[in-house]
């Protein structure tokens, strides 16, 4: 039941982003936000166990841990073209200092990776450090 849970949240809360960036017409942008959403959804996943809203589920806490890691890792992939669209919320700035914005995702990725899954206090933990960077990145290089 609890993964069912889960499963439908995340479900429903990519949907909800996915409509929130209706219009974006270049399809590199729209890789970086899709892959951006699912960091989101993988932090959400994780924060709620942490904060005790849902129910610690390991399998759920690993599944979310491996694609936040995984989804860190492509970060550098996705933004190496300056690519551009009237919806995008990235700054020219990432482009100016990419050695800054890949160490930031750099950084996510191993963040990610270090978690400790084990139990919603470790979770918690962790999750201060993935915070930690997310605010890092998102105050240089997103609108």
């Amino acid at each position: 039941m609890r993964k069912t849970v889960l499963i439908l949240t995340s479900s429903l809360m990519i949907a909800s982003m996915a409509l929130a960036h209706n219009g974006v017409k270049n399809p590199a942008v729209m890789a970086r936000m899709q892959g951006m959403e699912q960091i989101g959804a993988a932090s959400k996943v994780l924060g709620n166990m942490a904060r005790g809203r849902v129910a610690f589920d390991a399998e759920a806490a690993a599944s979310a841990k491996a694609a936040l890691a995984q989804h860190a890792a492509e970060i550098p992939v996705l933004f190496e073209a300056q690519e551009d669209d009237p919806k995008s919320e990235a700054l020219p700035a990432i482009w100016s200092d990419f050695a800054d914005f890949t160490a930031k995702a750099d950084a996510l990725r191993d963040a990610a990776e270090a978690m400790d899954v084990t139990s919603t206090e470790t979770i918690a933990a962790g999750m201060g450090a993935v915070g930690g960077v997310c605010r890092s990145c998102h105050k240089a290089y997103r609108e």
